[in-house]
């Protein structure tokens, strides 16, 4: 992300003070299967691994100035213990997390600072649809995603199934090992790292998703004060709520009283609060 970096070089060069408040973090599932999300660094996090049935969601807090993705897991099957393993998305044997999510997995990638960045990637693969929608806040404040399905149209070259299945889309990069796919060696640049079939097939599926290491301008976003909602298989348009000083906030310009008047809106909001005060 060498955009990301020059940014942030920029903002410490001018002087811009770190972030000095938290995130609320609104994780939803909107699949028809069962997911176990996983957070890198997760210490704050319900120790960076936990379950989130179809519908289901949760509220976390993130750290001031934290940094990190988020990602989740498929096919799991976890003891009683909270030990297994999982199709897609491995982070170690356990549910709580202890390292970095295995390939193919989607990404959401987060820094706090002045402002903060933050992006979906398909760098590592494709695993689930996977939006990050900036609520509240000033700056590029875009929804960043892939809420398309690429399981359903991946080549077969890269295509990871189970059970004759195809649960994830792994990378050329992954498959290949080439300097080329991977953007290393004479290639570790953006000048001569270049989008290949395989990643403008990503790219065309998921337009605000990175599809390659030197995808910046087109998939890395910047906002400031505001709390995201991640939200797995839904559509980029679909409304989303959050709490935030034991308020519900939700996205949209047409204010809550508008998008309570859809029913699916309505069951929507009662399930977030709900699953909210069950927190506490």
């Amino acid at each position: 992300m060498e955009l990301n970096i020059l940014i942030l070089q920029e903002g410490i060069r001018k002087g811009a003070k770190l972030s000095e408040s938290k995130r609320v973090f609104t994780i939803i599932n909107d699949c028809k299967e069962t997911i176990w999300p996983a957070i890198i660094p997760g210490e704050n996090f319900s120790g960076g691994g936990f379950v989130l049935k179809p519908s289901q969601s949760i509220v976390l807090t993130a750290p001031i100035n934290w940094s990190g993705r988020l990602w989740g897991r498929t096919g799991c099957n976890f003891d009683s213990n909270g030990n297994g393993t999982c199709q897609t998305g491995n982070c170690g044997t356990s549910l709580k997390c202890v390292g970095s999510g295995e390939t193919p997995a989607s990404l959401a990638e987060f820094t706090f600072a002045a402002f903060d960045f933050y992006d979906v990637s398909l760098v590592d693969g494709f695993n689930l649809p996977l939006a990050v929608t900036p609520i509240s806040g000033k700056g590029n404040c875009t929804i960043a995603g892939c809420t398309g399905d690429l399981r359903t149209n991946c080549p077969s070259e890269l295509a990871v199934k189970a059970r004759g299945k195809v649960v994830g889309c792994r990378s050329a990069c992954d498959v290949f090992n080439t300097d080329q796919y991977c953007c290393r060696g004479a290639y570790g640049n953006s000048a001569e790292c270049q989008p290949t079939n395989y990643s403008k097939k990503f790219k065309e599926a998921c337009p605000n998703a990175y599809s390659y290491a030197y995808d910046d301008r087109s998939s890395i976003y910047t906002c400031l004060a505001t709390d995201y909602v991640i939200t797995f298989c839904s559509s980029r348009k679909q409304p989303v709520c959050t709490y935030h000083n034991k308020k519900l906030v939700c996205s949209g310009s047409r204010g809550l009283k508008s998008l309570i008047e859809k029913w699916g809106i309505m069951i929507f909001i009662l399930s977030l609060a709900i699953n909210f005060l069950m927190t506490f």
